[in-house]
């Protein structure tokens, strides 16, 4: 009897638990939702937690983040330290743009960095990541560990398959990331599991220069897909108008 009613308790105990969970999932994507909605032309920026401010990879974040802002993009990134710090870094040097970090509650590692102008916290993975990508026209993705490889994958499955449309994909780091390229090359192409297509996603690159060009061209051919489908009334598209001009 004993057993049973510990039984029926735990039980009792994980259905409450399920309960809350549901309004903390609902939470997390109203707030998402609500406060970046209007953001306007955003990039977000992908990479390790751990890359520290004397790394090269840092530096070149903080360069290239400091790059587009100058252009007139948000910059947004897991609001974490390491490339996540140099992305938001980059950012607020500017005024004219936002500097968002998207944080989330972890027991090690994720302390909110300094440099947002906008700070959103999260209690799952999987909301945080819908807003990482949901509200940005291009991802890059720096140096990093299995989060990051998450996130790329992740990116290039929802371009794939055309749950986002106009994103172009950035994995800067040639040296760092050119074993997975071939990889993904040798083994996933070569056995027929993605298509050639599906491999040319991914801009490999070191070229800073060469980020912003394509993230501008892409800016382009998004206000004419917005004109093409009636859209220009749109705050986003008057946004995207605004940068442009």
């Amino acid at each position: 009897m004993e057993d049973n009613a510990l039984t029926k308790k735990y039980i009792k105990d994980i259905k409450s638990a399920d309960m809350w969970s549901v309004f903390k999932i609902i939470a997390d994507f109203v707030k998402g939702f609500d406060e970046l909605g209007d953001l306007g032309p955003t990039v977000t920026i992908f990479g390790s937690a751990r890359t520290s401010s004397d790394d090269f990879y840092y530096k070149e974040t903080v360069k290239l983040s400091s790059m587009l802002a100058t252009k007139g993009f948000n910059i947004m990134s897991g609001g974490g330290p390491g490339i996540m710090e140099a992305a938001n870094r980059g950012a607020k040097e500017h005024e004219d743009v936002e500097s968002i970090g998207l944080n989330i509650d972890l027991p090690f590692e994720q302390i909110a960095n300094p440099y947002t102008t906008k700070e959103l916290s999260f209690d799952y993975f999987f909301s945080r990541k819908v807003m990482l990508v949901k509200y940005s026209m291009a991802y890059v993705i720096f140096p990093g560990g299995f989060g990051t490889l998450d996130e790329l994958f992740e990116s290039l499955t929802l371009v794939q398959t055309r749950k986002v449309t106009g994103v172009k994909i950035f994995v800067v780091g040639i040296e760092f990331y050119q074993t997975l390229l071939d990889f993904i090359k040798s083994k996933l192409l070569g056995s027929g599991m993605i298509n050639e297509e599906d491999f040319e996603l991914i801009h490999l690159t070191d070229d800073l220069e060469f980020v912003c060009s394509e993230i501008e061209k892409s800016l382009v051919k998004q206000i004419q897909v917005l004109e093409d489908v009636g859209f220009k009334d749109s705050n986003y598209y008057k946004s995207l108008s605004s940068l442009k001009g």
